[in-house]
């Protein structure tokens, strides 16, 4: 069970240079189509975190045909070390006000671009170990030990209400939504993570569904088995004791919809249908691509929105557009 403590860094041995914390948090406004991600990657036995900021309301294929984009790495983690109140070199600041509750989330970069955002949470962190929240987790199933390798050895996903600003280049976005935040904390090497999409849809403060999912993209990139995940019904919080799904991939391997099936640990069933809005490719850390999309979804017949990240490690990219005879890792030379 987490508890407040868990805002925090978490303790690591120091010669375990591959440690990270993360935070992440994601909102939208929903007519503009702008999506937005805030981003930081804490490696806290190197003293280094990586930042990025990414503003999207386009079908794109590059970064740089975004809205506005700001990636750093090998910023200096600032003293005293806190996961509470911390300002980057990027400007990223964030103020932990309630842990594991609100935050504001805030960033300027001098030309006009900025961030002024304030995060609520609506219910409590769900926490994708802890048997008591996540049927997945209880069954002891090999999905339900899922824990993106070693990445998300600690982890929880949580959905709030985001309320503020942004503005690109001067434009304004005024920003009140539902969205999904996480918070994660784990051994982290830059090659060797499975396949992931992690994706939400958000009715409203009180309905909203979260969802982490594998697939193998080495034998079908689009089927999605359930991992971990939550929805939230009139407020009401219930894990989610299995799942499935179908992605289709219009442009390269960015998703264009999405089918999804579910069922809670009572049984009851949800159904969900999304069409992306937008294409993104995130580039999160140096070995790791997530094929980005703000998604209007059909859930249970309601409409929602939300994000939706499909996660390639790039050196598996390589292989599955090479030929044939190496997509599946065997040596065309000895053949």
């Amino acid at each position: 069970m987490l508890d407040d403590r868990d805002a925090e860094f978490h303790p690591s041995s120091p010669d375990q240079l591959d440690w990270a914390e993360t935070n992440f948090f994601g909102f939208y406004n929903a007519e503009a189509h702008l999506n937005v991600g805030v981003y930081a990657l804490f490696r806290p036995n190197l003293g280094t975190v990586s930042s990025t900021i990414c503003m999207n309301s386009r079908r794109v294929q590059t970064p740089w045909h975004a809205d506005f984009v700001d990636y750093r790495a090998h910023l200096p983690i600032p003293e005293p070390r806190s996961l509470l109140d911390y300002r980057l070199g990027n400007s990223l600041h964030i103020v932990c006000t309630r842990p594991n509750r609100e935050w504001d989330i805030r960033y300027d970069d001098g030309e006009g671009t900025t961030i002024d955002v304030h995060y609520r949470a609506v219910m409590v962190p769900f926490d994708i170990h802890d048997p008591a929240l996540d049927p997945m987790c209880a069954a002891g199933t090999e999905a339900g030990k899922f824990a993106w390798g070693t990445a998300y050895n600690g982890h929880f996903d949580q959905t709030g209400h985001f309320t503020g600003e942004v503005r690109v280049r001067g434009k304004r976005y005024a920003i009140d939504c539902v969205s999904t935040m996480d918070h994660s904390w784990g051994p982290r090497p830059e090659r060797g993570k499975p396949n992931m999409s992690w994706l939400h849809a958000h009715v409203d403060d009180g309905n909203a569904l979260h969802a982490i999912m594998g697939f193998d993209a080495m034998v079908d990139q689009n089927r999605l088995t359930l991992a971990h995940g939550y929805v939230l019904v009139d407020g009401e919080l219930r894990g989610l004791a299995r799942g499935q799904g179908i992605t289709t991939r219009r442009v390269d391997r960015f998703p264009d919809t999405v089918e999804l099936e579910f069922a809670d640990v009572a049984g009851r069933p949800y159904r969900l249908a999304a069409r992306a809005l937008t294409s993104f490719p995130w580039q999160c850390w140096p070995n790791m691509i997530s094929f980005n999309a703000l998604a209007e979804w059909q859930f249970d017949g309601r409409r929602a929105f939300g994000e939706i990240q499909d996660f390639f490690e790039l050196p598996q990219l390589n292989r599955l557009n090479s030929e044939p005879a190496t997509a599946r890792g065997h040596d065309s030379a000895a053949a």
